[in-house]
């Protein structure tokens, strides 16, 4: 292996989001051993030449045409080289020491697989959702309660506390090359949402850990909230379907299909 750490970062029509996140990369590098690969996931806005011309040292690959999130950050996968490789969104920023930081969390917890950092708003807010729990039916029972009578999350997003969940967001995460090469690369069946959570269960069937940790934090310029954006809002629900189909019974399936109805008219709004 050439590196310690190789950034895989997908990118779709996001050029100057993108450009502010490499040069963040670029600035908080320091001594790390690292190598940058940028897949341009058939943009239309100039993307791969831009970064070609201000970033030389960013290997682009284009791909088209666009092939989703899990598939666009396979392809760099399979490129890289390093010790641990990292999925990072095109709209996040990354402070300085945070990739060297996730680097020694890894290296310091033999038995992490994988480590997702504290995501930050551009605001200051801590972004939901950068962990969660298996969404068993049980769970998304508990958390649908929690949102329509108590008005509150099943997890504390706020906390500082470095714990194992089952899963971290794959807007930033790192992954050990070792449970890279248990789990496999991510399922590309999953277009859009739920690849994370399936590539940290599976990372967990092969007997390593994933942790989350608070006290490293990344900038996230996204994150618009799904009631937002039907289409959003339908990709969603279809990849928790799919998450369903391959890793629970069809009994567990058909009881989502009819839980999820009047909880998503409920939800609407």
């Amino acid at each position: 292996m050439n590196c310690d750490l190789s950034i895989v970062i997908v990118s779709w029509n996001a050029r100057d989001l993108l450009l502010q996140c490499l040069q963040s990369v670029a600035d908080t590098l320091d001594d790390l051993s690292a190598e940058t690969t940028v897949v341009d996931n058939a943009s239309t806005d100039g993307t791969a030449a831009a970064v070609e011309e201000a970033f030389p040292w960013a290997r682009v690959i284009s791909i088209s045409p666009n092939r989703g999130f899990a598939a666009g950050n396979n392809v760099g996968i399979r490129a890289s080289t390093g010790r641990y490789v990292m999925l990072l969104n095109s709209d996040t920023l990354v402070p300085s020491g945070a990739l060297a930081g996730l680097v020694e969390f890894m290296e310091r917890h033999a038995d992490a697989g994988a480590c997702g950092p504290r995501l930050v708003h551009p605001n200051q807010q801590i972004q939901a959702f950068a962990f969660g729990c298996d969404p068993t039916l049980s769970y998304l029972l508990k958390r649908g309660v929690n949102r329509l009578l108590r008005n509150r999350a099943l997890h504390d997003w706020r906390t500082d506390k470095v714990q194992p969940v089952d899963w971290a967001a794959g807007t930033a995460l790192v992954v050990r090359r070792q449970a890279l090469q248990s789990a496999g690369l991510l399922d590309e069946t999953f277009y859009a949402y739920f690849e994370d959570n399936d590539w940290c269960l599976r990372i967990r069937q092969s007997g390593w850990q994933v942790y989350y940790n608070p006290q490293i934090s990344i900038f996230h310029l996204g994150g618009q909230s799904l009631r937002k954006d039907p289409a959003a809002r339908n990709a969603y629900y279809n990849s928790l379907l799919h998450f369903y189909a391959k890793h629970y019974s069809s009994f567990a399936r058909w009881l989502l299909l009819i839980c999820l109805a009047p909880y998503r008219w409920l939800t609407r709004q």
